[in-house]
């Protein structure tokens, strides 16, 4: 039988849930400010980040390539999720690394490690798997277009 809380102790409880819920809020007042965070958060990445430029270069690529070979909206769509996939892992591994940096500073820890080699990892998997996928989706069409 679970024990019961105190009325006094479970009003304080439901009034700290209140509070911390309120302060959520106030964080992104508004829509227009959550997309200004997202923003910045972006424009961190690519102004940080090599590996997002160079994910996000070799994107705009494959888009064009794709445009000038005049695929269909079903391999354009594949194309946009695979790109992105690659994209929001790459921001995901940022945030990661932050947040590590974040909790132990500038000590070694091996979980701190692990965490941060598999976040890149996931990266790597992704950006191999894009490859892959726009070979199979760029190279016929380009083959043919080079009379091969």
């Amino acid at each position: 039988m679970p024990a019961e809380i105190p009325v006094p102790v479970e009003n304080e409880l439901k009034a700290v849930r209140l509070a911390v819920r309120r302060r959520s809020w106030q964080i992104a007042g508004d829509l227009p400010a959550s997309f200004r965070y997202a923003a910045q958060g972006l424009g961190y990445a690519f102004s940080s980040q090599r590996n997002f430029r160079i994910h996000v270069v070799i994107g705009a690529v494959v888009f064009g390539l794709a445009v000038v070979l005049q695929l269909d909206l079903i391999r354009m769509a594949v194309l946009a999720l695979t790109v992105t996939a690659v994209l929001v892992l790459e921001l995901l591994n940022t945030a990661i690394e932050a947040v590590v940096d974040l909790a132990i500073g500038r000590r070694y820890h091996p979980l701190a490690r692990i965490a941060k080699d598999c976040a890149a990892a996931a990266v790597l998997v992704a950006a191999i798997s894009s490859l892959l996928i726009a070979l199979f989706l760029l190279l016929p069409p380009l083959l043919l277009r080079l009379n091969f």
